[in-house]
C-alpha cells in the first residue's frame, strides 16, 4: 500500500458528491445516466447503498449491507435521499480517515477483500460515479485531484485482469494526451463524450 493510499482522505471527494447531490432536480430523477440500466434515481440509490456498504466495510461491521451484491438488483431510491446521502457521505469519509480501515480484512458487495482494496474500489466508486451525476444532470464536475490519482491508477491496474469484465466494460480508448479525468472514465468502460442525448 502507497503512502498516497494510506493517508488518502475521501472527505474532498464525498463533498463533490454532496454538492453535484444537491443540483438534481426530481425532473432530473428520471433520465439517463452513462450507466445503461440506471436512471438517475438508480445511480442515486446505488450511491447511498455503496456509500453505507464501504462506511460498514471500513467499521469491520459486516452484515447485510456489506453482503448484499451491487446487482442484485436496481437500486431503490428512498424518499428521505436528499439528507441521507450527505450523511452517510460524511460518515464515510469519517470511518476512512481511520488507518485501521485500511487494514485487515473486510467485505463489500458480498466480496471478503483485504482493507486496501476496499478503500480503493470506494474511491473509484465515488469518482467515477461522481462523474456519471454530473454528466446526467448537466453539472460541471471537478473531482478531488488525489482520489482522481488514485482511481486512475486503480483502474489502469485492473486493464489486464481477466476478471475486470463482472465489473467493468471494456476500456472506451481516449487520446493519450486527454485530461486524467477522461482517461479515468475510458478505462473504467464509459465514453468520456457521453451525453444525456448519446
Amino acid at each position: 500500500m502507497t503512502d498516497t493510499t494510506t493517508t488518502l482522505d475521501l472527505g474532498p471527494q464525498t463533498a463533490v458528491l454532496a454538492r453535484l447531490a444537491e443540483g438534481v432536480t426530481d425532473e432530473h430523477l428520471a433520465g439517463p445516466t452513462p450507466c445503461p440500466q440506471y436512471a438517475v434515481r438508480h445511480l442515486l440509490g446505488h450511491l447511498v447503498g455503496l456509500t453505507v456498504a464501504f462506511r460498514d466495510a471500513g467499521r469491520k461491521d459486516l452484515g447485510v449491507t456489506t453482503d448484499t451484491s451491487p446487482g442484485s438488483a436496481l437500486p431503490h431510491l428512498g424518499p428521505g435521499w436528499r439528507e441521507e446521502l450527505p450523511k452517510v457521505l460524511a460518515e464515510l469519509a469519517e470511518v476512512w480517515r481511520d488507518p485501521a480501515a485500511w487494514t485487515g480484512m473486510t467485505r463489500a458487495g458480498g466480496v471478503d477483500l483485504p482493507g486496501e482494496i476496499a478503500g480503493l474500489v470506494a474511491t473509484d466508486e465515488l469518482v467515477i460515479h461522481g462523474w456519471d451525476l454530473a454528466r446526467a444532470t448537466g453539472q460541471a464536475y471537478t473531482p478531488d485531484p488525489a482520489a482522481l490519482r488514485v482511481c486512475h491508477d486503480f483502474l489502469a491496474a485492473s486493464v489486464d485482469d481477466p476478471s475486470r469484465g463482472e465489473i467493468f466494460g471494456p476500456v472506451v480508448p481516449v487520446p493519450p494526451g486527454a485530461p486524467l479525468l477522461d482517461r479515468a472514465v475510458g478505462l473504467s468502460g464509459r465514453d468520456p463524450g457521453w451525453t444525456p442525448s448519446s
